[in-house]
């Protein structure tokens, strides 16, 4: 075996060994192998000069120390190891996903990622926030649920924060996509929790989407103000070639969602039933100032809007400061 040969791939990293063989021939004695000879030059503790690598690349670092100091552990690897490759001889091997960094090369891969991306939806919920973007689906629902569960077992003291831009079961154009039954479904989860929950609207909360808004904590029900908010009576599904009997039982289940939908509505806004079943009679379009004085929400979140609302007069001292009685006083 010459001695400039490559290296197996557990040592590739290090520039050839300076090994004690006979300078006079080219191979190796016979019953001497490369192991062997790793074996030896280990034992002298002879070390080993690390090769031109990223300083900055923790990974391609940690291995290089431990080729040069100690070979031998990286040569007798177990067959059935638990742990990927290499990975079993740092102290703490993290293989969370973490924001990305950049090596930069001279080649045309020059910013190439040496960590996964991060997962955005994971770092909102990192800082306890559930985001609800879409249609209230199934696999929303599943995952709506799952987020708040999980949430409550990490602190079920500090604050949920749900962010709502859905149209509900419904899509834009009103046909529907999922069972009043998925808008339900959170509520319930939602009620079951015992923290504190926020829910702020930043664009549509339309049908269940609205009743997911009101269902937050008194006194943390925000909206933006250039949202909106809307309560419709629910659809009924696309019939098909279902018989007669079949869609009559289906509008039965539909009024019954309707009714469901209206008590709780009427309980988060402190309306009555008479109140929000008339207003849902036909689709009932709020934007944030008419949400609040229906009782949807709370608050109207604007920037310095808390200092610029505090310095307004009531309508009561417009009408002193112009000079105008009111009835009672003629």
């Amino acid at each position: 075996m010459a001695t400039g040969m490559k290296l197996p791939m557990a040592v590739s990293l290090q520039k050839p060994m300076a090994m004690a063989v006979p300078s006079s021939s080219s191979r190796l004695p016979r019953g001497i192998n490369f192991r062997t000879c790793c074996s030896m030059n280990a034992t002298s503790k002879a070390k080993i000069p690390l090769p031109p690598i990223n300083p900055k690349d923790p990974f391609l670092s940690k291995l290089a120390s431990v080729a040069s100091t100690s070979p031998e552990t990286l040569l007798s690897r177990p067959g059935n190891s638990d742990s990927l490759p290499y990975l079993d001889i740092f102290d703490s091997p993290q293989l969370m996903a973490a924001p990305a960094q950049v090596e930069r090369s001279v080649s045309y891969n020059e910013h190439r990622s040496r960590r996964p991306p991060p997962d955005l939806p994971s770092l909102l919920l990192h800082g306890r926030i559930v985001y609800i973007g879409m249609p209230l689906v199934p696999a929303v629902t599943e995952l709506v649920i799952a987020q708040l569960m999980y949430l409550q077992w990490m602190d079920p003291k500090e604050p949920i924060y749900i962010y709502i831009n859905s149209s509900g079961t419904t899509r834009d154009d009103g046909e529907t996509v999922a069972m009043e039954t998925e808008g339900f479904a959170i509520y319930d989860a939602m009620m079951q929790l015992k923290n504190e929950i926020h829910t702020l609207t930043v664009g549509a909360a339309i049908g269940q989407a609205c009743l997911l808004l009101a269902a937050g904590t008194k006194g943390r029900r925000f909206m933006m103000p250039h949202s909106k908010a809307m309560i419709q009576q629910p659809r009924v599904p696309s019939s098909g070639l279902m018989p007669a009997s079949d869609v009559l039982i289906r509008a039965k289940e539909v009024i019954t969602n309707r009714d469901t939908l209206v008590e709780l509505l009427a309980k988060h806004t402190g309306n009555s039933l008479e109140t929000v079943a008339n207003a849902m009679k036909r689709p009932f379009y709020m934007d944030a100032i008419k949400a609040k004085e229906f009782g949807v929400i709370d608050k109207i979140l604007w920037r310095g809007q808390e200092k610029i609302m505090a310095e307004v007069a009531s309508p009561e001292d417009w009408d002193k400061g112009a000079g105008i009685k009111a009835v009672d006083e003629l």
